[in-house]
């Protein structure tokens, strides 16, 4: 596929296009409007629907959008709202012709298990795009999400409100109560607030909802019905002190001669978090010696790139709340893609109280500290002024120290200066949501009194961007969107100098003609920008969208970049979706097109085609395959930091199967294959078995195989005046073969809604093998030099566990050595977390952590023997107990 293959492609997109442009979306559906009743007495929460506000009229006019979207549904379900001066209220009579086959599973706070449901969203604002939705199922576990961009949802927020289910002869009903405070909205004489309710009946895999959109259109709090008659309220004043402490033990083995691994430590700590509504539209979260560890462990990962691995932030002061900031450049459209576009963060809140980047100069036992203390933090979130939303984080972490003991004498190193980290983020909805702007700005400043931390830390980074978008019509089929932004970083030549040849930026590429290595910066700068198009409504698909990433961009302070900058990319996507059922397929859609990158040099970076089509069969069972081919290109990153090398041409198939849901046992099955036929290819297997013995049980175990073969793995690079042909450094590559067995096996066990046990575990086997090492003999060209032939020699030292090469054998070049990079990594991590919420928002954690590791037999895989050294092998034991208290001032 060439050039030939682009202008076919070209031109197919130009017939198509009118299809896309002329297909009329479904014509909207007219409000309904919802009366809120006021409660003459007090109504209790215990499921029992006998206040006088629930005998008045109820609302039943629901609509089916599942399996049949827009029929009736087959169940009857009633639904009321009240309120008084404190709380909404929310009753539901469920009716169901066979009770005793309803549905329900208990499971922990936020886990949407399958089960039947009741579902109450509300947007109090009444902007028509964002709100607040809570779930009850008939079990009493329950689900609390905050919605956003109109059809987004964050489960991250934890309301306190109050619900109730029962269960009985007609079906099962629901009880709610939310208190004013836990929701934001602007103090008015009389309130028009948006609602939806909608049901989910498990067994017939039915969903039905009060305001219907059918599946060809979209939007969902923009649909929401008109609720009316609330009036003589105030929003609630919310505060709410929640101290903590935390008592910890760690197990380790004894390391002799070495005062820091008696084998035992044992910390403790406690502070306190305090939650403030500011009037009725904003809220102060601040930290006070704060708790930021995780209960959950990371999972272990084989990273053989020259790129860090992203890990999901855990720790719930960050992630409540988040989406103000992980909105950032997506807002307005309703599905964000990207090819070979790893979106850059300019916020990646891991980067506060982050392991210390220092390091120790002198010999002896090292105490190193596994993170950066925080010592207070900030969030401000909520809306000022008209309309603009906002979130405002500020946090300050502490200087740190290694202890180091050498020969009995003890002393200190910097390996983390004091530092102050903000981000500042802003958002303006304007016309229901029709065109949006906002910005976000970042800042890290670093203390930096120490040399060698002074060498390698920037001092200051900062940040600045731009987003919208505006829709291109009344009906808001079409939307454009997009964001642009730059970056600063400040610090001394030795740091700059290590940032411009570090993997983000390699300005050192010596055949690059647009970037250079500029020792005396004291500075580096850059911008980036995305700008897309994406049709919202119909049966009709449209993605368009366009970015580049300057060579000097550097969000790293405080966010993330996948891969390295100096990148332009492109993608079109066209597809169908058809969402009613037929004689095979309960639903399905198809998409594809084509996909390219480029550097600022104009080298063509990546290219390629997809295709791809998923759906679901009339039996519930789902699948999804994908094919795509990639042309010849050039990398800008194999060398890391070199010449630019050529990549063969390749293709990739992909599929994936998985069972009903509603079965005790789900089965979901998925495989990759990969292929360049002239220097490798990769296979990726995975199976997951959920298991629901009983409803308050769920077991899932989820294995993965990856095999992974290349003829061009990086080794090292040995700087060497006589390889002309590579500017004077020798760049060495190796065959490669990989083998990976991983698996993730949970056990999840429900007690009652607020009582919960859970286990998980993640064993992982991972054996790489090098041979037939190389160099590349020319850039641009797939052509490498095989180390033994044309006169070079090979030599491997089992005492030393080296390689020694003489790249020509009896000429001039230097002969050269490296270390043996076969390895054998075997790791088994693994927690159990009992979770009691014994008061409303005051938690008990009981928490044990294992870590074990095993590095013996390197290249040589035996799944028996490895895994009995796995088992084996010493491991490191963390026991934790915390407790918070929720005092609602």
């Amino acid at each position: 596929m060439g050039k030939n293959s682009a202008i076919k492609v070209t031109i197919i997109v130009i017939l198509l296009l009118p299809l896309f442009l002329l297909a009329k979306p479904p014509s909207p559906q007219k409000q309904k409007t919802v009366q809120a009743i006021r409660a003459n007495g007090p109504i209790r929460i215990d499921g029992v629907l006998e206040e006088n506000a629930w005998q008045e009229k109820a609302y039943n006019d629901f609509v089916q959008s599942d399996p049949t979207d827009g029929a009736e549904p087959t169940e009857k379900t009633e639904v009321w709202v009240a309120y008084d001066e404190k709380s909404l209220y929310v009753a539901a009579r469920l009716y169901d012709s066979q009770p005793e086959l309803i549905t329900r599973r208990l499971g922990r706070r936020d886990d949407f298990v399958d089960s039947d449901w009741f579902i109450f969203a509300v947007d109090p604002y009444y902007d028509r795009r964002s709100g607040y939705q809570f779930a009850v199922n008939p079990a009493g576990s329950i689900v609390d999400w905050t919605l956003y961009n109109d059809e987004w949802n964050d489960t991250t927020w934890d309301g306190v409100w109050e619900w109730k289910a029962l269960i009985d002869e007609e079906g099962w009903t629901v009880e709610i109560r939310i208190p004013y405070n836990q929701l934001r909205f602007p103090k008015k004489d009389e309130y028009v607030w948006g609602v939806n309710f909608r049901r989910v009946i498990k067994r017939k895999n039915e969903k039905i909802c009060f305001v219907w959109v059918p599946k060809e259109d979209s939007g969902y709090v923009s649909r929401f019905a008109k609720l009316l008659g609330i009036h003589g309220i105030r929003p609630g004043r919310h505060i709410e002190f929640l101290p903590y402490s935390v008592a910890q033990a760690q197990y380790s083995p004894e390391e002799s001669g070495n005062p820091f691994e008696t084998g035992k430590k044992y910390l403790g700590n406690t502070g306190f978090d305090l939650k403030i509504g500011l009037k009725s539209n904003l809220t102060l979260d601040t930290s006070v010696n704060p708790d930021f560890g995780q209960v959950e462990v990371d999972p272990a990962v084989i990273n053989l790139s020259d790129f860090e691995t992203y890990f999901s932030e855990k720790r719930p002061f960050f992630i409540e709340g988040s989406n103000i900031f992980d909105q950032f450049g997506r807002g307005g459209a309703t599905s964000s893609v990207n090819i070979n576009w790893g979106s850059p963060s300019l916020f990646y809140s891991r980067r506060i109280g982050r392991a210390p980047q220092g390091y120790v100069e002198q010999d002896g036992y090292v105490n190193f500290p596994d993170r950066s203390t925080i010592l207070g933090a900030f969030k401000l979130t909520g809306r000022v002024g008209k309309g603009w939303n906002i979130g405002f984080i500020n946090a300050l972490t502490a200087r740190e120290y290694a202890e180091i003991d050498s020969g009995g004498e003890r002393f200190k190193e910097e390996v983390e200066p004091f530092s102050y980290y903000g981000v500042l983020r802003t958002l303006k909805e304007f016309n229901e949501g029709k065109q949006g702007l906002g910005f976000i700005a970042t800042s890290v400043v670093r203390n930096l009194s120490n040399e060698n931390l002074e060498g390698i830390l920037n001092k200051n980074a900062f940040s600045l961007a731009i987003d919208g978008w505006s829709f291109l019509d009344k009906d808001k089929t079409w939307v454009l969107g997009g964001w642009f932004g730059g970056t600063r970083v400040e610090g001394s030549q030795s740091a700059i100098l290590e940032l411009q040849e570090s993997s983000l930026h390699y300005y050192q590429r010596p055949d690059a003609t647009h970037v250079e290595v500029n020792e005396d910066a004291t500075s580096l700068s850059g911008w980036v920008g995305r700008f897309y198009v994406n049709k919202q409504k119909g049966q009709f698909l449209f993605n368009a969208a366009v970015g580049a990433l300057s060579p000097g961009f550097d969000p790293n302070d405080v966010g993330f970049q996948f891969g390295m900058s100096d990148k332009i990319n492109a993608h079109l996507l066209l597809g169908y979706y058809w969402p009613h059922p037929g004689k095979i397929f309960r639903s399905w859609n198809i998409y594809g097109g084509p996909f390219r990158n480029y550097d600022f040099g104009g080298n063509k970076t990546w290219d390629g085609y997809l295709l791809a089509i998923e759906g679901q069969f009339l039996n519930y069972w789902g699948f999804n395959t994908m094919l795509a081919y990639n042309p010849q290109t050039i990398s800008n990153t194999l060398t890391r930091g070199g010449p630019l090398a050529l990549i063969p041409s390749g293709y990739e198939i992909d599929f994936g199967l998985n069972t009903d849901s509603r079965k005790p046992i789900v089965i979901s099955a998925h495989g990759n294959h990969y292929s360049r036929p002239t220097e490798g290819y990769s296979w990726h297997s995975c199976i997951s078995l959920r298991w629901k013995p009983i409803s308050n049980i769920s077991f899932s175990f989820h294995p993965n195989y990856n095999v992974r073969r290349s003829d061009v793995q990086w080794v090292t690079r040995v700087d060497d005046s006589l390889m002309t042909e590579t500017f004077g450094t020798r760049y060495i590559f190796a065959g490669f073969f990989q083998r990976m067995l991983s698996s993730e096996i949970r056990l999840n066990w429900t007690f009652n809604p607020k009582l919960s046990l859970q286990l998980y575990l993640q064993p992982l086997l991972a054996v790489g093998e090098y041979d037939q090492f190389k160099e590349l003999a020319r850039p641009k060209k797939y052509e490498y030099n095989l180390f033994g032939e044309d006169g070079s020699t090979i030599s491997y030292s089992d005492a030393d566990e080296e390689y020694t090469i003489d790249p020509d054998g009896p000429g001039p070049a230097p002969s050269f050595a490296f270390a043996n990079p076969d390895f054998n990594f075997k790791s088994l991590r693994g927690t159990i977390v009992l979770r009691w919420e014994y008061l409303p928002g005051s938690i008990l954690y009981f928490v044990w952590t294992q870590n074990r590791a095993d590095y013996a037999h390197p290249g040589d895989f035996n799944f028996r023997r490895d895994l009995g050294d796995l088992f084996t092998a010493p491991g490191d034991n963390i026991f934790l107990i915390k407790i918070s208290y929720r005092w609602n001032i």
